[in-house]
């Protein structure tokens, strides 16, 4: 409980807290076949994979990481069933378990405060495909169930690409009693993918009580003018947060890395997001601890 009083006086704070980066393309960067449906996921199902994301959860807390997140973006039933691995409440129950393994993970490495990763039930750059209201409300509240029985601190609604389903997963999310914060996947012209305003995402998630909003997985190089009109909209309300990617999708892997902006560059980026009004600031897809350990250097006296 005193953790968990602790991150609320964290959040509330606005003192920079250090997330920490990638766990997909770091996977796939480490030999670790991550092929799409399962992703990240993929790797839980093997002692070799465990190994591997146990390491890099190790390396982000070395690095300085604050909250580190465990590798919950794909441990769904629905993620399961389109793997071909189960089928039905069959699926659920391997989702569960997966979801307890990947949290076992990243308490190995002692971080500070443990997130658990909630993404779209379909491709996070595609909003046409998101599901009817009912199976939005029935599998985010399963995945938000097993996330909080597992044992994590936070929960990061992440890479939502519309309202309606960001809506949906933070409903789901906020029923556990955990904090949550929801981030927003969006382009340079400050629309999500859907083409909603990140403005008005905000509003209206705002108006279900999160804790947080961020943007997320968006082009570190761009991030900069939607994280403006998100925090513009906020207006201090609740904390904000920006976590960038670096690279771009690959169709097959997932993620594909680019040396675009090395450590040191990215630093200086995370600094402008916190300087902005982010004081939840941290890596995503295509990041590694040498991009996180050079930006909790760059924060340490924010």
């Amino acid at each position: 409980m005193r953790r968990l009083e602790d991150l609320r006086t964290r959040l509330v704070r606005r003192a920079p807290l250090v997330l920490d980066g990638a766990t997909g393309s770091e996977l796939t960067r480490r030999g670790v076949a991550t092929r799409l449906p399962l992703w990240s996921a993929a790797a839980l199902l093997d002692e070799a994979g465990r190994a591997t994301v146990a390491a890099i959860h190790a390396d982000y807390v070395a690095a300085g990481a604050e909250v580190v997140t465990a590798n919950t973006f794909r441990t769904t039933g629905r993620a399961l069933e389109k793997a071909g691995l189960a089928t039905g409440a069959a699926a659920e129950r391997r989702a569960a378990e997966l979801t307890q393994v990947a949290v076992e993970l990243v308490r190995r490495a002692r971080p500070r405060f443990v997130a658990g990763s909630m993404a779209t039930l379909e491709d996070c750059y595609e909003p046409e495909l998101v599901p009817d209201a009912s199976t939005l409300a029935r599998e985010h509240a399963a995945h938000a169930r097993d996330l909080a029985q597992a044992g994590i601190d936070l929960l990061l609604v992440e890479t939502m690409n519309s309202v309606r389903e960001a809506v949906a997963a933070a409903r789901a999310a906020l029923a556990t009693d955990l904090p949550v914060v929801v981030g927003l996947v969006c382009g340079a012209d400050g629309r999500l993918l859907s083409h909603e305003r990140v403005a008005e995402a905000a509003r209206t998630l705002l108006a279900e009580g999160v804790h947080g909003l961020a943007i997320n997985c968006t082009p570190s190089a761009t991030l900069h003018g939607p994280l403006a009109e998100l925090v513009a909209a906020v207006d201090g309300r609740v904390t904000c947060g920006a976590w960038g990617n670096v690279g771009s999708v690959d169709e097959l892997e997932g993620w594909r890395t680019t040396s675009a902006f090395p450590p040191p560059e990215f630093a200086a980026l995370g600094r402008s997001w916190h300087d902005l009004g982010s004081n939840l600031v941290g890596g995503c897809c295509g990041t590694t601890p040498e991009h996180v350990a050079e930006l909790a250097q760059a924060l340490r006296n924010a």
